[in-house]
């Protein structure tokens, strides 16, 4: 998307403030979309925006730090990424904008897509059509698949709604699922080691931040224990998974930045609704295929790829 620079750019009186919030390891891989949205805007930092960065990878201190600091004010806008959000709940009088994997009505941050009512606002990943069509695709790509590790973690908002809708598309396909779940971070080891002794043909892995974060350990946990893995975002297969189907994070955050805009002109988060994307990209590592010894050269997954990791 682009929109004309100068025809949407800011009062240059007015220097906005922007919290960016995150639980991930710096720099945050999907800031430079959201800055990217905000130039393609008219704004330029240093001129009429100001950034600031606050990361927090398992501090739950420093969060706490970061929302009494939002509580004080002089803040024009909050951005959320990643599970930072759960956390900046106590913030009532800062609009805030979220990108999440999971459900943000289950998390309390809206009270409908549709509908937020708060201060909160943005995108969900969540989608629970992309959950079945993600094991169709596996199946595709590796027909001999019989039996089916999912691995998840349980504190994910809306985990159990895609845990459902997974099996349930997996049954009608022939597939016996086996759900490996685990409650965060100190969980994850256990959790993989769980997976290794599922007996199962292939893995896939539920897309969120936790899983994210330690991408690169499951996609060589999948090669070393032979897995053909599926995924929910382009990351995991740069980092060695199998397939990826989803959407582009980068894109999406890119967009957020129209919300952005809208706020900061004025508009309150309680009347724009949560957005979900609606274009979706497939990934194909045929490294990874390849030390698997798996053949795509024939799969129509191979030919409908929008990427492929040669």
């Amino acid at each position: 998307m682009a929109w004309p620079a100068a025809a949407l750019a800011q009062d240059s009186t007015k220097v906005y403030r922007i919290f960016w919030v995150s639980t991930d390891s710096q720099p945050d891989p999907f800031l430079a979309g959201f800055r990217e949205g905000l130039r393609a805007r008219g704004y330029v930092e240093g001129k009429n925006v100001t950034f600031e960065l606050h990361y927090a990878p398992g501090n739950p201190q420093a969060l706490r730090e970061v929302v009494s600091e939002l509580r004080r004010g002089n803040i024009d806008l909050a951005v959320s990424s990643g599970p930072a959000t759960r956390a900046m709940t106590a913030v009532t009088d800062v609009p805030v904008l979220f990108a999440l994997s999971g459900d943000p009505v289950e998390l309390g941050l809206v009270r409908s897509l549709g509908e937020p009512g708060g201060n909160f606002t943005g995108s969900t990943f969540l989608s629970l059509e992309l959950a079945g069509k993600r094991v169709e695709l596996l199946k595709e790509a590796v027909p001999a698949v019989r039996r089916l590790a999912v691995f998840s973690n349980s504190l994910h908002p809306g985990e159990q709604s895609e845990w459902r809708a997974t099996r349930e598309a997996a049954k009608a396909l022939g597939i016996e699922t086996v759900y490996v779940p685990f409650a965060g971070k100190n969980e994850l080891d256990k959790g993989l080691a769980a997976a290794g002794d599922a007996r199962a043909d292939a893995l896939l892995v539920f897309p969120d931040v936790l899983t994210l974060v330690h991408r690169d350990k499951i996609a060589r946990f999948a090669i070393a224990h032979r897995l053909p893995s599926m995924f929910g975002w382009s990351e995991y297969c740069d980092a060695g998974g199998l397939l990826s189907y989803g959407a582009n994070q980068r894109a999406t955050y890119f967009w957020l930045a129209t919300y952005a805009d809208r706020i900061l002109r004025g508009e309150k988060p309680a009347i724009l609704p949560v957005v979900q994307p609606t274009k979706f990209e497939l990934v194909v590592n045929l490294r990874t295929a390849e030390l698997l010894g798996i053949d795509l050269d024939k799969s129509s997954v191979l030919f409908r790829a929008n990427r492929v990791i040669e």
